[in-house]
This record gives structure tokens, C-alpha cells and sequence, in this order.
């Protein structure tokens, strides 16, 4: 399905009861929706789950970077109005994460229950120049240059070596994002500063890490972020790198819907 938003035309699906309360989830970079059909099963018989694709990732409508995080915010708040969604609990992994928390601190009132995963409140000297070398890279070379590069990054040995048929099924995820939209949410991604205002969020808010996740969104950085939103409390996901969520499947949904669905603090 398609909806029109901000002038783009946005991809997204419905899964779960209407009438349900809502969750919304956003994806990271070079990602698609359909990273969360290992969550439907275990969230989409009691929420109403929106699924929805970045501008220019997967089934979105590519447009020409560079993005902003309020870009990428507006759209999403966008695509809320569009459907009718007034509330909704709201999860997001990666830059997903990063926008989660920005769209808490400025939309409050949209917003039920807060998860982000696997991210980072700010960028941080340490982390920057893992993403302009990403960005010379396909600049100079196209995307596919870092297709296995990215794959290989989010698992960790023993799981990729377990199943390779997870790892080809993201490859081709990356391979179906744009151009523009690579380049697009990095751009956004590096000027991710939410750091300072965090404190802001009044949402039950966990933050869910990888356990074994090295540098998207690593258990300590997360605790330390949880320890700035009152009320706030982290949960790492074992043996998962920082597509906790894809790793390991069960851990991260017995998380979520722990969560979401029952409520527990």
C-alpha cells in the first residue's frame, strides 16, 4: 500500500486487529519493512502493526539527498495523519531507533509506549568515519561495494555461518535500497543530536540493545541512554549483534511484546 506524504509516496502494510492499539515500526539504514515479518506473529494478534519504508527505501519513492532527521520524522508523523493514527506505540532499530527518539521528544503526544533499538541518541566523533567511508565508497562505486560489507557487520560469525540463507535474504535488502536513499539516510544519521533533550520524554520508554552489538548500538551506550529518561530501563537481547531483531528472532520478541503488549515495566 501507498500513501502520499510530504509530496513522496510512501510503501507501508497493516498487519493485526482493528481496533487494536497501534505500533509503529521504522527500519534502519538499507533496510525495508520487511525486516519486521519475524515480529508479526508475536505483536500483530494484539497491536495494529504499521510497517512503513524510509523515503527511498524499498518500496518508497526515492528522492534526492541530502535528508534531515526532521525530514524523515515529518514524514513518518505524515504518514500518522494520513492513515488516522492519533496514539501509537512506537519502535525502530538503527536509525530507526535514533528517529524513534527524536519523534518522542517532539511528538509526545503521539506516542504510547517507546522502544528504540540497536541505536544511538547522537553521533559521535568515533562513529562518523565509519559512514563517510561508506559514503565515498558507493559514491565511487555504487552500492553494491558495500552490500557485504554491511551484511557481514550486523551478525555476528557463528550466526552468519549458521545460516546463510538470513544473510542472502539481506543482502538483497540492501541491493533494494536506492542510491539516494543510502546516501540520504546517512546524511540524517550523522546529524542525529538527541542526546541533550532525551530527558524530555515523558513515554514508558526500554531501550533494547544486541548484546553482542560492537558499534550501532552497543548494551553499555544504551544503558547509559536509559539512564537519562526517567523511568527508563534497558534489556539487551542475547546472542544478537545489532539486527537483534533478525538474529535472534524469539529473544527479541519475547522483549517487544513483554513490552508492548503486556506492559511490564
Amino acid at each position: 500500500m501507498h500513501a502520499n506524504v510530504n509530496g513522496n509516496r510512501i510503501n507501508y502494510s497493516i498487519d493485526g486487529p482493528e481496533g487494536a492499539p497501534w505500533l509503529t515500526l521504522v527500519t534502519g539504514i538499507a533496510n525495508d519493512l520487511s525486516m519486521w515479518g519475524g515480529q508479526m506473529p508475536a505483536l500483530a494478534g494484539d497491536l495494529r502493526v504499521l510497517r512503513y519504508d524510509l523515503r527511498s527505501q524499498g518500496g518508497s519513492q526515492a528522492t534526492p539527498p541530502p535528508y534531515t532527521p526532521d525530514l524523515l520524522i515529518g514524514d513518518l508523523v505524515g504518514l500518522w495523519d494520513a492513515l488516522g493514527i492519533e496514539r501509537t506505540h512506537l519502535a525502530g532499530l538503527g536509525l530507526g531507533g535514533s528517529l524513534a527518539l527524536g519523534t518522542a521528544i517532539k511528538h509526545p503526544d503521539r506516542i504510547d509506549r517507546l522502544a528504540p533499538c540497536c541505536c544511538r541518541a547522537s553521533m559521535v566523533p568515533d562513529f562518523e568515519p565509519m559512514w563517510n567511508a561508506l559514503v565515498d565508497e558507493v559514491k565511487a562505486n555504487g552500492l553494491e561495494a558495500i552490500v557485504e560489507r554491511t551484511a557481514q557487520r550486523w551478525f555476528t560469525d557463528d550466526f552468519k555461518a549458521a545460516n546463510p540463507q538470513v544473510i542472502e535474504g539481506v543482502r538483497a535488502m540492501i541491493r533494494g535500497t536506492s542510491l539516494d536513499g543510502y546516501l540520504g539516510c546517512i546524511s540524517a544519521i550523522l546529524q542525529i543530536a538527541y542526546e541533550d533533550e532525551i530527558h524530555r520524554i515523558g513515554a514508558p520508554t526500554l531501550f533494547v540493545s544486541g548484546g553482542d552489538d560492537k558499534l550501532g548500538g552497543p548494551p553499555a551506550l544504551m544503558q547509559g541512554l536509559a539512564a537519562k529518561v526517567p523511568g527508563a530501563r534497558h534489556v539487551s537481547v542475547p546472542r544478537a549483534a545489532h539486527i537483534a531483531n533478525l538474529q535472534n528472532e524469539a529473544g527479541f520478541n519475547a522483549i517487544l511484546a513483554g513490552f508492548l503488549i503486556r506492559g511490564e515495566a
